[in-house]
């Protein structure tokens, strides 16, 4: 099985004064997208063969931005750098590819718009309509020796796009936040349509799984969908939300354990921990495999007819006169009422711990904290103070929560039959360890004052 990667160069700028196309070099957008490919292409294997660069400024910063991802690589000593991929002409590239000798499995080609697009859709006619600046499509070739290639004769099994492989390039493109209004009920309305919007827009990255920053805003949007909805049954009677804030839970749900892992396997890389090499790299190899597993569960949802159905369902509802009629209802007055409601049952929770508490009923203040955020985002005239304190109490309750999960994955790690004894035992004993953080944690979040100390 043969592997063809064609990738377009970044986005570069244009040409000025005396420049010619040639000397043209990459924009600053251009390296970021260009380093953002790297991830993805050696994820799709694409460094294991050989690389072939055009000779232009602009495609040659692109490699060499790729290579600045990976410093232990020797992607330098891969390259050639040929004039021939210098070209604007799907034939003549055609003609190159055919040339390439036999014994080549994995050909990665950095070049140009309209050459690699022509030479895509000849490979085969179900590529995109288009192939932006740093996109990369990844062609598979079935036994079929280079120079015997023909119309139709590759298959598209990948394709990406800088903006779908990092979340800070899809910001520049994503939907905006909508201009604050003075009513309310326009506010909480436009409010849901922009979560619908984001949900909607962050599902590619979610689906490629490179930047699991994609998967975190996609739960944040899931959250913050129900958070309002639940902020709003809260306050007025809405037929029909209750059904429809479950299904929102549940597909943020489907989300959880996928997240958790994400998070834990950063945390290792930013944080050393007490394992030996060979247990860290078992512990890892472990959770990426049910990273892995839960990722392609969650793919096969988020393609599943019914999803979209439930997600459009969910657009038509808020955009309905039922909901219209319930948010016409919403005063200042009534949110501030139940969130003053919420404000004393967090005092009295927070009264009630104890050192020696459950971690549950950690976990249960830190979820009342976050109602109490999100009813006080309703309101544009919450006291900045206040939000900060809010703020603050969720990230060392965040943090606490962050640690629980850290035990309970370790001790899946450390139950596992399949996994060594010897590493088994360094994870349960790096578990036992991270009760001294807890604790610390658990002191800092009794000797915080009552919300009622601070005004809402």
């Amino acid at each position: 099985m043969r592997h063809l990667y064609l990738m377009r160069h970044a986005k570069a700028k244009q040409p000025s004064g005396d420049m010619t196309d040639h000397q043209r070099p990459l924009r600053k957008r251009g390296k970021r997208q260009a380093a953002a490919m790297a991830p993805v292409l050696q994820r799709w294997q694409a460094f294991e063969g050989e690389i072939y660069v055009s000779t232009a400024a602009r495609t040659r910063e692109t490699f060499a931005e790729i290579a600045a991802q990976l410093p232990e690589s020797t992607l330098t000593k891969q390259a050639h750098f040929n004039e021939d991929l210098y070209t604007f002409d799907g034939g003549g590239l055609q003609t190159w590819l055919k040339a390439l000798p036999n014994k080549a499995e994995r050909v990665l080609v950095i070049g140009h718009n309209p050459a690699l697009y022509d030479l895509a859709r000849w490979l085969d006619k179900t590529v995109p309509d288009s192939l932006p600046t740093g996109s990369v499509l990844h062609f598979t070739l079935s036994g079929t020796a280079w120079k015997s290639l023909g119309q139709g004769d590759a298959k598209l099994v990948g394709c990406l796009t800088p903006e779908v492989a990092s979340y800070p390039l899809f910001k520049r493109l994503a939907p905006q936040p909508p201009k604050h209004k003075s009513d309310t009920a326009s506010r909480m309305r436009d409010m849901l349509a922009h979560q619908y919007q984001m949900i909607r827009a962050l599902e590619p990255g979610v689906i490629a799984g490179v930047d699991p920053e994609f998967l975190h805003q996609y739960r944040v949007n899931l959250r913050r969908s129900r958070a309002v909805g639940e902020s709003v049954r809260s306050i007025t009677k809405v037929p029909g939300l209750k059904k429809m804030l479950k299904r929102l839970k549940h597909r943020a749900q489907a989300t959880s354990d996928l997240r958790d892992i994400d998070v834990f396997l950063e945390d290792m890389v930013k944080t050393p921990s007490p394992l030996s090499a060979v247990a860290r790299q078992g512990l890892t190899q472990w959770l990426q495999a049910n990273q892995r597993e839960r990722h392609q569960t969650l793919c096969q949802q988020l393609n599943a007819p019914a999803y979209a159905e439930e997600l459009e369902g969910w657009q038509s509802f808020i955009a309905s006169d039922d909901v219209g009629k319930a948010l016409s209802k919403l005063t200042l007055k009534r949110i501030k009422a139940v969130l003053d409601e919420r404000i004393t049952r967090h005092d009295e929770d927070l009264a009630a711990l104890s050192l020696d508490a459950h971690d549950a009923e950690f976990h249960e203040l830190r979820k009342g904290v976050k109602r109490i955020r999100y009813l006080a985002d309703l309101n544009p005239e919450t006291p900045e103070p206040f939000l900060t304190e809010l703020k603050h109490r969720q990230g060392l309750l965040g943090d606490y929560q962050d640690l629980c999960t850290r035990q309970a994955w370790l001790d899946a790690f450390s139950a596992s039959p399949d996994n060594d004894p010897q590493q088994q035992q360094e994870c349960t004993q790096w578990r036992a360890s991270l009760e001294k953080p807890k604790l610390a944690l658990r002191k800092k979040v009794l000797a915080l004052k009552p919300f009622s100390n601070v005004t809402a």
